[in-house]
């Protein structure tokens, strides 16, 4: 499984989205990360479909769209409509998470659970033999440029051995928060796959030595 890492657009230059996107692109990422929030699940706004569908014309690498907002269901079929790739949902954000997922399944999506650092593991262990991605908080949810918190790398290796009791687990850890050159390799130790990293790329003047770097850190 290649480890792949997602700049969040959170922290681009908003006035200059395709621009940071087109940067982003030619430097090596992956995939793209997006946030919706809408104030109320989360103490934040960002974003609407339509930037995913302005995202989709722009660039030809996947979108992965984070659910920060209550009434996941509702948002679902836009996203997916606007061109998102996989579409995550805050375990927290609903009483019907099995549902949600199989609604952006059915929609042909691939279909992510987000855990914050305060919900436990095994809150969500129903839901893995259908889901794709399973995202691990790694600061409090709503902000860019938050330090990482430190006792989460604990909970991705519990994840990940989790992951390995049965064969019908084939999903990939994300991690979200305080991602940098440090956190990264503790992250990729404890079992991640998948690394979003947002003020740490595009905070910096070299974003492609720094892309690069993280790039290095987590080879397999």
């Amino acid at each position: 499984m290649t480890n792949k890492i997602a700049p969040s657009i959170l922290s681009a230059d908003i006035m200059n989205l395709e621009r940071d996107v087109k940067m982003a692109e030619n430097a090596g990422a992956d995939l793209f990360h997006i946030d919706i929030m809408d104030g109320h699940f989360v103490p934040n706004m960002s974003f609407s479909p339509s930037v995913v569908e302005g995202m989709n014309r722009v660039t030809d690498k996947p979108l992965d769209v984070h659910l920060m907002i209550d009434n996941p269901e509702e948002y679902i079929k836009p996203v997916v409509e606007a061109g998102t790739d996989t579409v995550l949902v805050h375990a927290e954000s609903t009483h019907h998470t099995y549902r949600s997922i199989q609604m952006i399944k059915q929609l042909g999506a691939k279909a992510g659970i987000v855990v914050n650092p305060g919900t436990a593991l095994e809150n969500v262990k129903e839901l893995f033999p259908i889901i794709d991605q399973i995202l691990v908080m790694t600061v409090n949810p709503g902000f860019g440029g938050q330090e990482f918190l430190p006792g989460m790398t604990k909970k991705i290796q519990r994840l990940d051995q989790l992951r390995q009791t049965s064969a019908t687990n084939d999903f990939q850890i994300e991690v979200d928060g305080g991602i940098n050159d440090e956190t990264i390799t503790k992250c990729a130790d404890a079992g991640a796959d998948i690394f979003v990293a947002g003020s740490y790329l595009f905070g910096s003047d070299d974003f492609e030595g720094r892309i690069n770097k993280l790039k290095d850190l987590v080879e397999d």
